[in-house]
């Protein structure tokens, strides 16, 4: 037996995706020209799946912010914050991070992974009890597997079944925290926050939110869904990632809980990790404060958000989510129909991305596509009409 072995399967999906033609996980960017261009296979295509909601990534502020702290404080840390790793911009960028939502308390992480993964398994141990929306990002199910807590899952999306397992808890419930995200990466979808609320008060349980891809995107300071909702005052605790709408790489965590300052001196993946380099920090700043300053970045979002739905719906496509978002994921039926749906759209100029078990819920082989702020009226035109001849070829194949 090789250690390898039990690869097979996953060596022959991929083997199923067939050799020709740019590969469609993984996809090589040859040169990305812009925050919504770039070359694949030697053609500039619109990039339709990249996550930069805010289009951020080629921002001049934000580049001078980078380039200047890469010239004046080099190019990495290397120790971890316990150590040698803790400048004052990290704790600079903290501050401004409890700031923007009004709380005490902010913990910065390497990356968005980490931040679920050092919270997650710090501030849950044994005897107590984590409760997980079935959809839960990997790096949530990896913080709990790290946790020694006892990790329950509830259906996705499902207050009811929520309801019921703390339930059984009983006054247990009191050291129960409850993991939903603001909007789930794969479908595109958003919890009903507000019942979760209820229920976890009723329960006396912790609620954190995963705001990964809705930090930016929702709420009048761009805070995520639980601003939006009107539920910050709710919640107690926020993971997020710098890596979306922050256009970074980096995590954090932050809490109207003063106490949560005690998880750098408990959390495994924060105290043994190098701290972020200080371009990323930087570059971090800068982009936080335009995301909190001002709205146009996410009303253009928006726009972009209602105009792609508006069209996409009227084609007749299943979507993965009824509320328009940032994440738009259409359903198809099987692989080869996703794979042909990819592939069309790339030789149509616009790269989006194939989604196939087993990394998806259910089973479901999607298309997804992610929108930008900087996308054009065009860029939208262009993925629509994409999309629309696609339909149209699929519709000719099948009545031969």
């Amino acid at each position: 037996m090789s250690l390898f072995e039990k690869f097979r399967p996953l060596a022959q999906t991929r083997a199923g995706l067939g050799n020709s033609g740019p590969a469609p996980i993984a996809t090589p960017i040859d040169r990305v020209l812009s925050a919504t261009r770039g070359i694949i296979d030697g053609q500039e295509v619109i990039l339709a799946g990249t996550n930069n909601y805010l289009g951020l990534t080629f921002e001049p502020s934000v580049i001078e912010a980078a380039s200047t702290a890469l010239a004046e404080l080099g190019t990495g840390t290397t120790g971890s914050r316990m150590a040698n790793g803790s400048y004052a911009d990290h704790r600079a960028l903290e501050s401004e991070l409890a700031a923007a939502f009004g709380w005490p308390s902010a913990m910065v992480f390497s990356t968005g992974y980490q931040a679920n993964l050092g919270v997650l398994s710090g501030l849950v141990s044994e005897g107590e009890y984590l409760l997980v929306d079935s959809d839960s990002h990997a790096s949530i199910y990896d913080g709990c597997r790290l946790s020694q807590a006892q990790t329950i899952r509830f259906r996705h999306n499902d207050p009811e079944n929520l309801d019921r397992r703390l339930a059984r808890l009983g006054e247990d419930a009191s050291k129960a925290l409850v993991v939903v995200e603001g909007l789930y990466s794969m479908l595109g979808d958003q919890p009903p926050l507000d019942e979760f609320v209820e229920v976890k008060n009723r329960h006396g349980a912790w609620l954190l939110v995963d705001e990964a891809h809705s930090f930016g995107v929702f709420g009048e300071r761009g805070l995520g869904l639980a601003e939006q909702a009107g539920l910050l005052a709710e919640v107690d605790f926020i993971v997020g990632t710098f890596s979306k709408s922050l256009a970074g790489i980096g995590g954090f965590c932050v809490s109207p809980h003063a106490d949560l300052e005690l998880l750098r001196l408990a959390s495994r993946p924060y105290i043994f990790t190098a701290s972020p380099s200080p371009a990323v920090i930087a570059a971090t700043r800068r982009a936080l404060a335009l995301l909190v300053e001002g709205s146009d970045l996410r009303k253009q979002l928006h726009r972009n958000i209602n105009h792609l739905y508006r069209e996409v719906k009227a084609m007749g496509h299943e979507l993965g989510s009824a509320d328009p978002g940032p994440v738009m994921a259409i359903i198809l039926p099987d692989r080869m129909t996703a794979l042909a749906h990819w592939r069309g759209l790339l030789e149509r100029g616009v790269y989006a991305n194939l989604m196939i078990p087993p990394a998806t819920p259910a089973g479901l082989n999607l298309l997804r596509i992610s929108l930008s702020a900087a996308h054009t009226e065009q860029d939208i035109d262009q993925i629509v009409s994409a999309l629309q001849s696609m339909r149209e070829q699929v519709a000719r194949s099948a009545t031969g």
